[in-house]
């Protein structure tokens, strides 16, 4: 017996490490773990920022200013990032777009709070999953707890006023707001991580996931989920990620795989053309940023389609329309000024480059590929703090 007892505990490590490389992501896992005792640069950040988590206290949607028009302060609430005072009226209303120019007045409502919330729970539980240390556990589910859980701080399941725009929609929110909790995605690959922690019992894990079965309904049947899901640029791209993200968290797997399945021919299909333009993404005023970002969602869903053994990266239509096909409608452009660019791109110009690489490391090594290994190592700055270096 005393010879089993080893044996036995051993199996069980064994099995939660299988049972946590089987769970959906976006993370590369292998990555995080072989980093472990590394001591990179890119893991003493991480435990840096953590360690400063640990003394921090997040805001939540309870400390924001204003009341959104349900009179109900547990209902999320935040602006059109592009919508501004309208000069040709005395009150400023109703607002009116400048798109791709952000208005300071977004730090008045929950966006903000809701990323610095979701950022701090993926810190602290990479630190916990490097470390063993239970503080960084025990931090991160007390933060997932006064945003998810706590009945006096709890956000309420719902976008309902997500993006509200001054003196439009009575006050109400539009489906481009479901975009805001699109970090959600990302920090349930953090959650995983925390499962095995002590400090995240069970009654926890299952509340939360109740508040997702929550929201993914609302995402289902309300009608500002039904304006995202029938956005045709990367606002739909986005929406289908989550659902699909929530509904694998939740155990809905019917509704996964429904999402899944469709995807090609909803997404990929419809928004990238034969020679691998993006028209919606390219009209806008930040063009090189949004097409980038449209591929940021189209690899998230790939990672995640693939945990589920299902391949749509490599998804192409009988007239050449793939995720390949888009990044290389970029590549000509990386490294090149904006001038060079024939679209707009009015600020951020040397960021979005530097996401672009990102996206082709992403291909190229969690994916099995050496295609744009030339591109990536020749322009991405090799810093080693980026957090991307520790979760790609």
């Amino acid at each position: 017996m005393k010879k089993l007892f080893p044996c036995l505990i051993g199996l069980l490590i064994l099995l939660s490490v299988l049972n946590l490389q089987a769970q959906p992501r976006i993370w590369n896992l292998n990555q995080i773990d072989h980093a472990k005792n590394s001591n990179s640069e890119v893991v003493k950040a991480v435990i840096r920022e953590a360690d400063k988590n640990l003394s921090a206290t997040i805001a939540t949607v309870m400390d924001k200013p204003l009341t959104p028009a349900s009179g109900d302060k547990h209902d999320y609430m935040s602006m059109g990032r592009y919508w501004w005072p309208n000069p040709n009226t005395k009150d400023g209303l109703p607002y009116i777009r400048k798109d791709g120019v952000s208005n300071p007045e977004l730090e008045k409502f929950d966006r903000n709070p809701l990323s610095k919330m979701t950022r701090s729970v993926i810190i602290l539980s990479l630190a916990y999953h490097l470390t063993n240390n239970e503080q960084y556990a025990q931090k991160a589910v007390e933060n997932l707890k006064k945003w998810f859980l706590d009945k006096k701080t709890r956000m309420n399941p719902n976008m309902e006023f997500g993006q509200t725009i001054p003196g439009r929609n009575n006050g109400k929110g539009r489906g481009e707001g479901v975009l805001d909790s699109y970090s959600f995605v990302e920090m349930l690959d953090a959650v995983e991580l925390l499962k095995s922690s002590k400090k995240f019992p069970k009654e926890d894990q299952t509340a939360l996931k109740d508040w997702f079965s929550s929201y993914l309904n609302w995402m289902l049947t309300s009608e500002i989920g039904q304006e995202e899901y029938n956005a045709k640029n990367n606002h739909g791209t986005a929406f289908d990620v989550q659902v699909v993200r929530y509904a694998l968290f939740t155990e809905n797997n019917e509704v996964a795989d429904k999402f899944v399945k469709t995807f090609p021919e909803r997404r990929i299909f419809s928004q990238i053309e034969p020679n691998g333009a993006q028209p919606l993404e390219l009209q806008r005023t930040k063009a090189f940023g949004y097409s980038v970002y449209n591929l940021t969602h189209f690899m998230d869903m790939a990672f995640i389609a693939k945990s589920m053994n299902q391949d749509i990266f490599h998804a192409i239509s009988n007239d050449g329309r793939s995720i390949t096909k888009a990044i290389e409608f970029l590549l000509p452009y990386l490294g090149k000024s904006p001038t060079e660019f024939p679209y707009q791109q009015i600020e951020e110009w040397d960021k979005v480059q530097i996401d672009f690489c990102w996206v082709l490391k992403r291909v190229d090594i969690p994916m099995g590929t050496d295609n744009y290994k030339n591109f990536y190592s020749k322009y991405l700055p090799d810093n080693g703090k980026d957090l991307n270096f520790l979760i790609y």
